[in-house]
C-alpha cells in the first residue's frame, strides 16, 4: 500500500512484479491514475480514493510553494494529507483483509501499521526515503545542513511525530468506523521490519539505527513499450539530447520556468528534451522536443544529461542511467537526493528551483556535459548498481514471516 505522486508508486511496481515472479501473489494498493503502471505485470491492482495530481494543483496545494522552509512545507503538506487520508482509509482497509501480510510504504506507515495490528497480520515497512533518526544527518524532508548529532536527530523524530499525528484522526476511526481493535497508538517507531528501496552505495546505512531497519537496494519501476517515433526520430537526428522533467513536482509559474530551460539549453549548446509533467513545462523548435511521459529505462541511457526534481525515484532512475545530472530541488526529500548526487559526483551542482535562472541552469549543464568527469563516475557507480538485487531482501523477510 502506498499514496502519493508517482514517484511514491512507481519502485513498487517493479518490486511487486518481482515478487510475483518469485510466486507470490501480489496486490498494489494505490490510486487510481496509476493502475497502467502494472499492466501485464502479473500484479493485481486496487485503487485508492484521491488524485494526487489534481490535489497538488489545487489552492491548498499550490499553497506549497508559499512555505520557505522544510518544517513550513511539512506543516502546509500535513494539512493538506489529512482530508486525503480519511477517503482513503476505507479502501485501506478493505484491501489489507485479503491479504496474509501488508507491505506499507513510507507515505502511509502509521496507517498502515495500524491497520495490520487491528487486523492481526504481519506488516513490514518499505521506505525510499531515510526517515528514521539519526545522528549521521538530518531529516531529508528539511534540508541537507547538519544540526550536529544531537539536531540531527531530533529532527528525526520532529518529523515522525509530524507523520504520526497527520494520521491520528485515520488511526483512531478505525474502530469507530471500521471494527478493528488496535493498541491505540502508531507502531511506526516500534515496527519490526523496515526495508529501504535504495543502494548503500548512495546512501550508507546509518551506524546508529538500530537492528531492523534495513537498506535492500533499489527496486526498478516495472516498464515496458517502446519510445514514441517521434522521440526516436529526434534522437537520431542530431547529438545526444539533455532531458528536462520535473515529474510529479508543480511550479507556480510553469511559462517563466520553462522559458528559463529553454534559453539555458541553446545557451549551453545543446539540444533538449522537454517532458511536460504535473508542472506543465513546454518548449518548441528544432532543436528541442516537448513530450509526456516515457520509461526513463528507455530514453535516460541515451542523453547527454538529466535535468531533474530530484525525487527519490527520478534520482535512481539517473543513477541507473549512469549519465550526469543536473538536480533542481524544488521540495521535501529533493535537497536530500541532489545533496547525494553532488557528493557522488555525477552532479556538479543543484540548481534549486527558487534559484533558477537560464544562467544558473546553463552554467550547471555545461559542466555536466563538458566535464567527462561527471559522467564516468555516473557509469562507475551504473555499473555496481546494475549487479544489486532489491527484491531478494525483500523475497527473504517474506519467507522469515512466513516461518
Amino acid at each position: 500500500m502506498t499514496a502519493g505522486s508517482r514517484g511514491d508508486v512507481a519502485p513498487f511496481t517493479g518490486l511487486s512484479a518481482g515478487l510475483v515472479r518469485a510466486g507470490h501473489e501480489v496486490t498494489l494498493a494505490a490510486h487510481g491514475l496509476f493502475e497502467p503502471l502494472v499492466a501485464g505485470s502479473g500484479v493485481r491492482f486496487r485503487p485508492l480514493p484521491v488524485d494526487p495530481r489534481a490535489e497538488l494543483h489545487s489552492a491548498r496545494g499550490r499553497r506549497l510553494h508559499d512555505a520557505r522552509t522544510g518544517a513550513g512545507k511539512l506543516v502546509r503538506l500535513a494539512s493538506m494529507a489529512r482530508g486525503a487520508v480519511d477517503a482513503m482509509t476505507a479502501a485501506l482497509v478493505d484491501v489489507a483483509r485479503e491479504g496474509d501480510v501488508l507491505l506499507v510504504s513510507g507515505s502511509l506507515g502509521p496507517l498502515g501499521y495500524a491497520i495490520a495490528d487491528g487486523l492481526a497480520v504481519p506488516a513490514m515497512g518499505l521506505h525510499l526515503q531515510p526517515l528514521h533518526p539519526t545522528r549521521e544527518f538530518p531529516a531529508p524532508v528539511l534540508g541537507t545542513r547538519s544540526l550536529g548529532p544531537v539536531g540531527n536527530r531530533l529532527s528525526g523524530r520532529f518529523v515522525m511525530t509530524s507523520v504520526e499525528l497527520m494520521f491520528t484522526d485515520a488511526v483512531r476511526s478505525l474502530r469507530r468506523r471500521h471494527g478493528l481493535v488496535t493498541a491505540g497508538r502508531s507502531r511506526a517507531r516500534h515496527t519490526p521490519l523496515v526495508l529501504h528501496g535504495y543502494s548503500e552505495l548512495v546512501v550508507p546505512r546509518p551506524r546508529d539505527w538500530p537492528a531492523g531497519l534495513e537498506v535492500s537496494g533499489y527496486w526498478w519501476p516495472y516498464e515496458t513499450g517502446r519510445l514514441s517515433p517521434e522521440l526516436e526520430d529526434f534522437l537520431a537526428a542530431g547529438p545526444p539530447p539533455v532531458f528536462v522533467g520535473l515529474g510529479s513536482a508543480t511550479v507556480p509559474d510553469p511559462e517563466r520556468v520553462s522559458r528559463e530551460i529553454v534559453t539555458a539549453l541553446r545557451a549551453a549548446n545543446v539540444r533538449g528534451i522537454v517532458q511536460r509533467g504535473w508542472a506543465g513545462l513546454g518548449a518548441g523548435g528544432d532543436d528541442i522536443l516537448t513530450v509526456d511521459e516515457v520509461p526513463h529505462s528507455l530514453l535516460f541511457p541515451r542523453t547527454a544529461a538529466v535535468v531533474h526534481h530530484a525525487g527519490a525515484g527520478t534520482t535512481a532512475a539517473v543513477l541507473r542511467a549512469g549519465v550526469p545530472t543536473v538536480p533542481v530541488p524544488i521540495q521535501f526529500d529533493a535537497a536530500f537526493w541532489a545533496s547525494r548526487l553532488t557528493a557522488l559526483g555525477t552532479a556538479p551542482a543543484a540548481v534549486p528551483l527558487r534559484r533558477l535562472t537560464s544562467e544558473s541552469l546553463a552554467g550547471a549543464l555545461r559542466r555536466a556535459t563538458e566535464d567527462g568527469s561527471h559522467r564516468a563516475r555516473a557509469r562507475a557507480l551504473a555499473d555496481r548498481l546494475a549487479v544489486e538485487d532489491g527484491v531478494a531482501p525483500v523475497l527473504a523477510a517474506l519467507s522469515r514471516t512466513a516461518n
